[in-house]
């Protein structure tokens, strides 16, 4: 049975259990599962009893601790971490020890989480599978010949496996809600701006975002309230107040209008096997008492096409920056700092990498910037409009989180179009940088597949209500376990 994050909190704060002995059981399952999982970068074991220890000492004198205390958690690689490696999934950064940490590893410290490792990721965020890692793919704990989803796919293979009951990723079209769905967890991209960017590792900075990825609804929501909220370090990081998100969680969704997208249902339908799952879904959370609306979102099929415009020509600007002269792994030129600056890049980067940065750099070319990228931002603005239009029909909009279970390990590797389809479902929420959530929702094949709950911005208390409502009645991630122990 899967441990949740708040009764592990729970049981530490009225001294039924050590902070010590909760973090040295993580330490013990993750070192177990590590050879067939590989969700690690770096593992931070001293770092993580010194915390648990730290907390166990101030509660035995009877002082206040966090909403967090003593929950092992992952960390994906993107966060800087003060004196730690810090890689971003890649060569250039192999060797990176940031001196500062990013706000959101200082706010779940300050919550009193206990922080046991990095997490593998696709190189730079780039990627649907965590195959795109410099270091090694990801097994997804389902099924180990399966991919774990990407590209926050150690968090949530390793929050997906048991061995840890809170991770965090990173979301720019899809990285959080498609591995947790692989995984069988409970991911959250919040609004754009709800949550700092600041000592988060850009890729593309108007959609990039942090989240959490928890065993269960009420996780999700602890660890959301921890980590947002305004921070003046970053210029995107907007300044809304934070809820107590656990007081909006729900047990029934009377009075709740869930809209269905009628062109995800048509493009779903192709496939009997998810359709059938996503009717399932549909069917409970109108047995908890809401009402089922249909919405359109028309420009959602250039979902993918604009994505891939301004998601590239973004990072294309971002990643100017690893050229071997400030950080990072540096490559000797032969005396001309040009070619040092052409063999750093070419050896420090992976080919998926590579490929993104080109397609931006040619979207932002002088001739083409206007056809492209301009022409793409037009279209962005086009997809907000539909959801607001649609979010004048219903509360929430429920939908598929994927278009297919977790799939092998180098099935897609080599068709990237295949791979980017991966995210069509997930992009449109990106684009209008609105919250969704994927929660587990049933299995196809035996393996999970997660539901996609999108609210308006600011409104991540509504969609965690509901998805805590559907969870309580399916209990689909506690009926089955992974194949990892």
């Amino acid at each position: 049975m899967m441990e949740t994050g708040h009764a592990i909190r729970e049981a530490v704060a009225a001294k039924r259990r050590s902070a010590e002995a909760v973090t040295r059981s993580a330490l013990e399952a993750i070192e177990r599962m590590e050879p067939s999982l590989k969700a690690y970068i770096t593992l931070l074991p001293e770092r993580a009893l010194a915390k648990a220890r730290e907390i166990d000492a101030r509660i035995a004198r009877g002082d206040r601790v966090g909403s967090l205390a003593g929950i092992p958690t992952a960390v994906k690689d993107i966060f800087c971490l003060e004196g730690e490696l810090t890689t971003c999934g890649s060569k250039l950064l192999a060797n990176f020890k940031p001196p500062f940490s990013s706000t959101v590893v200082q706010r779940l410290e300050a919550a009193d989480a206990v922080i046991v490792g990095k997490t593998n990721m696709d190189e730079f965020a780039m990627g649907s599978s965590c195959e795109n890692s410099a270091f090694f793919p990801t097994h997804n704990p389902w099924d180990l010949e399966g991919v774990p989803g990407g590209s926050s796919g150690g968090s949530a293979s390793t929050v997906g496996s048991r061995a840890v009951p809170i991770g965090v990723g990173t979301d720019t079209g899809g990285s959080i809600r498609e591995p947790a769905s692989f995984c069988n967890i409970v991911g959250v991209k919040p609004t754009y701006g709800r949550v700092s960017r600041y000592g988060m590792i850009a890729f593309a900075s108007s959609l990039d975002q942090a989240g959490p990825m928890t065993a269960d609804v009420r996780d999700a929501a602890d660890v959301l309230e921890a980590i947002a909220g305004f921070d003046p370090m970053d210029s995107t990081s907007v300044d809304v107040p934070v809820p107590h998100y656990a007081d909006q969680l729900r047990d029934d969704l009377s009075g709740v209008r869930i809209g269905l997208v009628r062109e995800f249902e048509e493009s779903i339908a192709t496939d009997p096997a998810m359709a059938r799952l996503y009717k399932e879904a549909y069917a409970d959370l109108a047995a908890l008492g809401a009402t089922i609306v249909d919405v359109s979102l028309p420009h959602a099929k250039y979902g993918l096409a604009t994505y891939y415009l301004i998601a590239p020509a973004e990072c294309s600007s971002n990643l100017a920056r690893y050229d071997g002269t400030r950080y990072g792994v540096r490559l000797d030129g032969g005396g001309d700092v040009y070619s040092m600056f052409d063999k750093t890049r070419a050896a420090g980067f992976g080919p998926e990498v590579k490929r993104r940065i080109i397609l931006g750099t040619y979207a932002l070319c002088s001739g083409y910037y206007d056809a492209y990228y301009v022409r793409a931002q037009k279209v962005r603005t086009l997809m907000k409009q539909d959801f607001d239009q649609a979010f004048a029909a219903c509360d929430v909009i429920a939908c598929p989180a994927v278009s297919c279970p977790p799939f092998e390990l180098g099935a897609k590797s080599q068709d990237p179009v295949a791979m980017y389809l991966m995210d069509y479902f997930t992009i449109p929420m990106s684009l209008a940088g609105l919250p969704a959530l994927s929660v587990p929702a049933g299995y196809v094949d035996d393996l999970p597949v997660g539901l996609q709950i999108c609210a308006p911005a600011f409104e991540e208390g509504r969609m965690l209500g509901v998805a805590h409502a559907y969870e309580r009645r399916t209990q689909h991630a506690a009926k089955r376990e992974p194949v990892v122990s």
